[in-house]
């Protein structure tokens, strides 16, 4: 259906419905009335339906329309493995409570109406009551078959789901007890009736550590394999850029130009150029173009939206795009001609970008750098230095400008979570060996720093021009959040300083926090806290700023190999460089943009959970081999259930409070601490423990610690 058509057509329905005198109706009895012939009764059926997701009007049991009311809600439900959940809603700037016994069993990601039972009052939230399921989220679940004579069940791998699947021993699969397993829902319970379903596929056993991450993978209904057309697209690319394909390009190749990547990366869609002339830094940010080889609408196109995101797993990467694109004709590999869109900054020693370009490039890589080489470069490695001789004054001068783009993204307030990642080594069967502290250095943060600067000068051009455009944006935390960060801070001597009655601040108050925090105990608490109050950065056709970086114009333009909102602005970039981006075409976006806003944001969080759900998973499992060894650990945080202490490898476990049966601990929330009543030994956060690895549970890829004294008294 035409989408002016479809707009008014939903107008008419709203209209009919908003008459005082217009009585709940169904679609066969709405149909007389509006003489609308049988054979169009189908898109009458359709309007309607969207009108209802969109919240705007209600269906009842009976199958009557009418106008939802001001307490009625439409939204995504959000469960948690506490029974409870919240439902995210169009037009509420915060969740709605959900109580366990209002959920209506709903399951993880249904659409739900919600009615509001008690509004929002101060900080706390409105909470809400599930009437119905609009429309189920999950269609397919993984978990562990259990066989028995004459059925089976699956234990969900998703916790949030508190109930088992039954399956008839008709559509059990083949499978066994044991295996790992995806199962199609094909009912979702009642009050007396469990789910169930039909396994589909065998992962395999669920001691096979290579069926985890795939039941991971398949439980957040992340598309693996590519359809033939896409692959048949894919394949119809060239392996070179041809001649006539630079033609009114501006042709950069003779600028030398680096990558700077891990040792392990294959998708290069990053390069740098910078010389340094008459007291000005020239900045080369050069980008692949993906857009000429991805258009908009092909195969390709859709299948990109539709992943949103490459994902990147403990042994594997999900890429968003075929290999012989990702790897291939849009990677820009050293000694190969490349078609790139180039931002080129002339900055000053004080760091303001004072003129910039914006333009399609040919560009050729002369060195594919690693950070590891390019960080003892800057360490003055004589090897390494030698090696790159040529490049080595391009290297410092890198150095130099990297300093002086953070020292004022710094003086502005941006934030820096200097959080060491992790690196996790698989052996061949895909069992984890060792888990390991993946530092940043001076080329990590260096990269950082040009990508940010090319974001922002983009995001910036495009705000002016008054483009169509996607942005990434990052709002302030909330009163509430900063309520409880202020509180759990206060009992460690910490403060912030807020304004508009404690609702608002400035960045530069959570800089200082985490400044004054640093080479502190309570350093990776701190600013673990700070974190969580921040809210999620999304992508939004609305140029919001952002606030952790404390910028007024930002977006997402130097990765369109592996996101599809890069791709998606460079797409409009090009247009508009070429004169193209007004009338149709402007109207186009605008139309557009919004969902893809919301869909890349949805996909982005996936991937986020499914990375943190196998990394969870091999930490577990590594740990589960060392079980009764003694290790040294800092306390992170404590709770009145007990105490989370980190290994220096980045593993976490729980000390239990139950745990410590050698004494009666007390938890003080204020100060943070738990002391023995008997003892009067303290633990704070910052603490500095020694523990032994106590216990591994797998399902929930928990990790539990006890005390070493406890042991040395047994």
């Amino acid at each position: 259906m035409d989408k002016k058509l479809l707009e008014n057509r939903k107008k008419v329905l709203m209209n009919f419905m908003s008459d005082k005198n217009y009585k709940p109706m169904r679609v066969k009895d709405m149909a007389v009335f509006l003489g609308v012939e049988r054979e169009n009764r189908m898109e009458l059926h359709q309007v309607l339906d969207l009108l209802v997701q969109e919240g705007k009007i209600t269906c009842n049991k009976r199958g009557r329309y009418r106008i939802a009311e001001p307490d009625i809600k439409i939204g995504i439900f959000r469960a948690t493995t506490k029974g409870f959940g919240f439902v995210s809603a169009e037009g509420m700037e915060k969740d709605i409570y959900i109580a366990e016994e209002n959920t209506n069993l709903a399951f993880p990601d249904d659409k739900v109406e919600v009615q509001i039972i008690r509004p929002a009052q101060g900080t706390r939230s409105a909470e809400g009551k599930v009437l119905r399921i609009v429309e189920h989220g999950l269609k397919e679940i993984t978990g562990v078959y259990e066989k028995s004579r004459n059925f089976g069940f699956v234990i969900p791998d998703n916790q949030k789901i508190d109930s088992d699947i039954f399956i008839s021993k008709s559509k059990n699969g083949g499978a066994m007890t044991g295996h790992r397993v995806v199962v199609k829902l094909l009912h979702y319970g009642e009050r007396f009736k469990s789910p169930e379903g039909e396994i589909i596929e065998i992962l395999g056993h669920v001691n096979d550590p290579r069926a985890d991450i795939l039941a991971i993978v398949r439980g957040h209904g992340i598309p693996e394999a590519f359809s033939e057309e896409v692959m048949q697209e894919a394949a119809g690319q060239p392996d070179f850029v041809q001649e006539e394909e630079q033609k009114g390009r501006t042709d950069l190749r003779a600028l030398p130009t680096v990558t700077i990547d891990g040792e392990d990366a294959k998708d290069l869609d990053d390069a740098i150029t910078l010389t340094f002339e008459n007291g000005i830094y020239h900045l080369g940010v050069h980008i692949a173009d993906v857009t000429h080889y991805v258009k908009e609408g092909s195969p390709l196109d859709k299948s990109a939206l539709e992943r949103g995101t490459s994902v990147y797993l403990v042994d594997r990467v999900i890429p968003m795009l075929p290999h012989k694109l990702s790897n291939g004709i849009c990677s820009l590999n050293q000694g190969e001609d490349r078609l790139a869109l180039s931002c080129l900054m002339d900055i000053s020693p004080k760091g303001e970008i004072i003129s910039h370009c914006i333009t399609e490039s040919v560009i050729q890589v002369d060195h594919r750098m690693t950070y590891t080489k390019v960080s003892e470069i800057l360490k003055g490695d004589e090897a390494a230095q030698k090696e790159y001789e040529a490049f080595v004054p391009m290297f410092l001068q890198m150095k130099e400008l990297s300093a002086i783009l953070r020292k004022k993204r710094r003086i502005r307030g941006s934030l820096d979570f200097d959080f060491p990642e992790s690196k996790i080594h698989l052996d061949a069967a895909g069992h984890a060996v060792s888990v390991e502290a993946y530092e940043r250095n001076e080329a990590t943060d260096l990269i950082e720093d040009f990508m940010l600067a090319a974001n922002e000068t983009v995001a910036e051009d495009s705000f002016w021009q008054e483009l169509p455009f996607l942005y990434r944006i990052h709002e302030e935390p909330d009163g509430e959040k900063l309520f409880t960060l202020s509180q759990m801070i206060a009992g460690l001597g910490y403060g912030i300083k807020t304004s508009g009655g404690g609702q608002s601040l400035h960045p530069k108050e959570i800089q200082k926090l985490l400044a004054k925090a640093a080479d502190t105990p309570e350093e990776a608490f701190i600013s673990r806290i700070a974190l969580r109050s921040m809210k999620q950065a999304r992508y939004s056709t609305e140029c919001s700023g952002h606030f952790g970086l404390a910028a007024k114009y930002y977006c997402h333009f130097t990765s369109p190999i592996r996101r599809y909102p890069d791709l998606q602005i460079h797409r409009i970039i090009k247009e508009n460089l070429h004169g193209k981006l007004i009338g149709e075409r402007a109207e186009h976006y605008h139309e557009i943009l919004d969902e893809v806003a919301s869909r890349t944001s949805m996909l982005e969080r996936r991937a986020d959970e499914a990375e943190r759900d196998t990394e969870k998973l091999k930490k577990a499992e590594y740990m589960a081999d060392h079980i009764g060894e003694i290790h040294e650990a800092i306390i992170t945080s404590i709770t009145e259930w007990g105490m989370y202490a980190e290994l220096p490898n980045t593993v976490e476990g729980l000390i239990h409070v139950n745990s410590m049966y050698d004494d009666f601990y007390q938890f003080d929330k204020r100060k943070m601490t738990m002391t023995g009543a008997a003892s009067g030994i303290c633990y704070g956060i910052g603490s500095r423990v020694n523990i032994v690895v106590a216990g591994v549970d797998l399902p929930s890829r928990s990790i539990s610690f006890e005390i070493q004294m406890k042991s040395e008294r047994m």
